[in-house]
């Protein structure tokens, strides 16, 4: 696999990618990555191509995307270190 371009973002790292004839597109922030591959399209086969795929839809789907990765890591960050609020003494009734 070998880079073939990038995508100007103010936040995200956007490099596309090409393996065979098989092109893919990762999307970084500082903390997660998302990769799409795209298959052995015709119409997906050059970097302008690809750059057009990229609209701002799907960038902000995309953005979205990673805002549900952080809730589902903050979430199992949760599940997995929360501390047990078990009473110190015996409930009398």
């Amino acid at each position: 696999m070998r880079v073939i371009g990038y995508i100007e973002h103010p936040t995200l790292k956007i490099s596309i990618f090409k393996m065979d004839q098989r092109i893919s597109v990762k999307f970084e922030n500082a903390r997660y990555e998302q990769t799409y591959k795209l298959g052995e399209d015709e119409r997906l086969a050059s970097v302008e191509a690809v750059q057009k795929l990229v609209d701002a839809a799907m960038l902000e789907a995309v953005m979205r995307q990673f805002e549900q990765m952080h809730q589902a890591y903050i979430s199992a960050l949760s599940r997995a270190f929360m501390e047990k609020n078990e009473p110190v003494f015996e409930e009398i009734i």
